[in-house]
């Protein structure tokens, strides 16, 4: 027998839209600054890094990339205490404009031949700076527009912070590839490499204004109107939702991984192990990106129509099917046989996606909402996000095996699956409904 929830208050669509462009442009900012340093992560390790080895320097690149993950939980428990006391809007603020920033300064950094390892350095603690502040983004994004959605549409709705990031994918491949085709690789190395970081200010810019002009969610202003609103969010966190972010967690785990392996590493694994070009490595990343976006909000209406449970065995079966043929496609070296496999595995990657930004919401009541689901994202991102470059380029090395990544995702997602079957059906409850 299902359950009987109260019905929700109507929904200005108006407001609602206007949410979802403010939270998606934010989303924007934090995902194009991140996706630029991937699709350059050749560059940058010829730059950055001592040569004489490029699968070292390219192991040391990956490893910057890692490094920054470190501080995401660390910003996920500082912007969500803030943003579980003060609001939503006002951190959302602040983390746009930390994250602009950080990565505008990657933009103007000197190299190796300049200053020598204290390059490197600087490019690690840019980088952190970067993953600080992208700790308190995503999951604060998720619960701004999730706090305005309607009860039976809030995978719909939410499906747009996906799509932002995949655009913002989609548009930093995009800025590169421009950039192969109008620059030489003297230009590249000398200067052009540091363009897509310095678009990062404006954007950032645009992103600040609009969240400026939002109000704080329905949801944050009813708790601040309760008498004694006052708790120790982080306290209640860990002491009330352990078991939830356990189980969470180890679902993210698999979507961690495959949003990195088919964002961020596809595109260096076509180059050095199918030995495609850099253009056709960028052209296969960008189609595939394009449909990651528009698959989005179908996911989203599915998963309203079906539930987050079947949605989850959805993403982890898809995943496990699809990722050997994924791999093997990528390393053809072809662009239509490498876009395809890219595509292939867009289709877990993004399933997965579309139900973590809305059970991010689901799982946690309003009082912890933005504390426990920036701890729990941020958590999983650091162990299999940030590391997943890094170690699906050492299995390589280690192993001698070009598909040993393929093999390390389906570990992983069979491992996802235990974790998300163990949470409840949460698709038709209300965000503030208290069981009795």
């Amino acid at each position: 027998m299902s359950a009987i929830f109260p019905a929700q208050q109507q929904v200005d669509t108006r407001i609602l839209r206007k949410v979802i462009a403010a939270s998606a442009i934010g989303n924007f900012v934090e995902w194009f600054d991140f996706a630029v340093y991937g699709f350059l992560a050749v560059t940058i390790a010829a730059l950055f890094f001592p040569q004489g080895d490029p699968a070292l320097a390219l192991l040391q690149t990956f490893a910057v990339f890692a490094v920054s993950f470190a501080l995401r939980p660390l910003g996920g428990i500082v912007f969500g205490i803030l943003g579980d006391r003060i609001g939503r809007k006002r951190v959302l603020s602040v983390t746009v404009l930390l994250m602009a920033g950080a990565t505008t300064l990657i933009g103007i950094l000197p190299t190796y031949a300049s200053i020598g390892l204290l390059a490197p350095v600087l490019l690690a603690l840019a980088r952190c700076l970067q993953g600080f502040s992208a700790g308190g983004e995503y999951a604060g994004a998720c619960a701004f527009v999730m706090e305005h959605a309607p009860t039976e549409q809030k995978a719909r709705y939410g499906s747009f912070v996906p799509v932002s990031t995949f655009l913002a994918f989609a548009s930093a491949a995009g800025l590169v590839f421009g950039l192969g085709l109008l620059l030489d690789d003297a230009q590249m190395q000398a200067w052009g490499w540091r363009l897509p970081f310095l678009i990062a200010a404006p954007l950032g810019l645009v992103g600040l204004y609009m969240r400026l002009r939002l109000d704080e969610s329905p949801a944050f202003q009813a708790l601040a109107a309760e008498a004694h609103p006052a708790h120790s969010p982080l306290r209640e966190t860990l002491r009330n939702h352990g078991a939830t972010i356990l189980c969470l967690s180890a679902f993210i785990s698999a979507t961690a991984l495959s949003f990195y392996m088919f964002t961020t590493y596809l595109a260096t694994y076509m180059q050095v192990v199918g030995g495609a070009t850099r253009p056709t490595a960028l052209l296969a990343s960008l189609a595939a990106l394009l449909f990651a976006a528009i698959l989005c909000p179908f996911i989203g209406r599915y998963s309203d129509r079906v539930g987050r449970r079947r949605t989850i065995l959805t993403a982890g079966a898809s995943l496990i099917v699809a990722v050997y043929p994924a791999f093997t496609l990528a390393a053809s070296g072809s662009l239509l046989a490498s876009a395809l496999g890219a595509m292939l595995l867009a289709v877990g990657a993004v399933t997965c996606g579309v139900v973590t930004a809305v059970l991010l919401s689901e799982q946690f009541p309003t009082r912890v909402r933005y504390t426990a689901s920036a701890f729990t994202y941020n958590l999983a991102y650091t162990v299999f996000g940030g590391t997943a470059p890094l170690v699906a380029t050492w299995l390589i090395e280690l192993t001698g095996n070009r598909m040993a990544p393929a093999y390390y995702l389906i570990v992983i997602a069979l491992l996802a699956l235990a974790g998300g079957m163990a949470l409840p059906e949460t698709s038709r409850r209300p965000l503030d409904y208290q069981p009795a």
